[in-house]
């Protein structure tokens, strides 16, 4: 019968002690050894990189490591999805994502990643409902005008990208009022910049991109797409008032790390990024652009993710939206 010498005993067990203590060196080291990149699933100024770049100074300031924001765009966000799929699990990679991500394993052929299993997800950030905006030249003040005007003129209108809740909003308006507007699909940050250009007529978006230029008359509000007015825009009705009983959708967004990342990294991380969400210079400058968060902790916003991938399949194929 073959034996283990003692010799190798030994050495099996040192060597199995130095794995599990530098495992728990890097994770008690952690955020301290390196950078932490924020990986933002697209472009600058689009409503995920202003969450990503409204936490990133307070992440720093409270675990005293480095929190550092990198764009990484393109694919509706699964460019970067599937580098933070790759990435070592460490939680020195950290995806920040929106809705997309739970929205895009149904949209596309091959999104590139599970939503349910190739992820941790730490925290739910911010969220904000979306709005209907048009350019000023638009002769119309209400959303049943708006209709209206639809049913005699060809327009079009802006979204943040195919199969974003922004899209997808604004096609179950056109299957419930019975309309056709054509959808011009923009990176998330382009979309309000093509409508106040007046290359589009209407526009889809979160509320972030779109207040400042409706506080400045480059757009007007039509309609949020919850189903309460937004305390950011009091005088700007909710779809539901209007009679669209079925609408409250929300653009929200989302920190996760890959699978078989340490819970205690997970856990130190959501601490701090609801600590970050909670203080009084993140909670105004999301109040601003229309956005609120609440503490969440990573098994609740796991819960959340489990019944938002297959509310938003379901909406996918009613809509036939498809990205390929």
């Amino acid at each position: 019968m073959f034996q283990i010498s003692q010799r190798t005993q030994v050495l099996a067990g040192l060597i199995l002690g130095s794995c599990v203590s530098l495992s728990s060196w890097a994770q008690s080291d952690w955020p301290k050894a390196k950078p932490v990149t924020l990986l933002v699933a697209f472009a600058p100024g689009a409503s995920t990189d202003i969450v990503a770049r409204s936490l990133s100074q307070k992440l720093s300031e409270i675990t005293g490591g480095n929190f550092i924001v990198e764009n990484k765009g393109g694919a509706g966000g699964n460019i970067a999805t599937t580098q933070v799929k790759r990435a070592a699990p460490d939680g020195y990679t950290v995806l920040v994502h929106s809705v997309a991500f739970a929205v895009n394993p149904s949209l596309y052929a091959d999104a590139g990643y599970d939503a349910l299993k190739d992820f941790a997800p730490v925290a739910l950030g911010p969220k904000t409902p979306n709005i209907f905006t048009v350019n000023p030249s638009v002769p119309v003040k209400t959303l049943p005008e708006l209709v209206e005007a639809a049913k005699k003129t060809p327009f079009n209108y802006a979204s943040s990208g195919i199969g974003t809740t922004t899209h997808l909003s604004m096609e179950r308006l056109k299957t419930a009022a019975k309309i056709d507007i054509v959808h011009v699909p923009y990176q998330p940050a382009a979309a309000i910049n093509a409508v106040v250009a007046g290359h589009t007529q209407i526009a889809s978006t979160s509320m972030p991109p779109s207040v400042p230029m409706i506080k400045a008359g480059k757009l007007k509000a039509i309609a949020v797409t919850s189903a309460m007015r937004s305390p950011l825009l009091p005088d700007v009705p909710s779809i539901t008032e209007f009679g669209y009983k079925e609408f409250d959708d929300y653009t929200w967004f989302g920190f996760f790390v890959p699978a078989g990342t340490p819970p205690a990294v997970v856990e130190r991380l959501n601490a701090a990024i609801n600590r970050a969400m909670e203080s009084t210079e993140v909670v105004d400058r999301f109040a601003q652009l229309g956005m609120a968060s609440t503490h969440n902790s990573p098994a609740e916003f796991n819960t959340f993710l489990r019944a938002e991938v297959p509310k938003w399949a379901a909406v996918v194929k009613s809509s036939g939206a498809k990205a390929d």
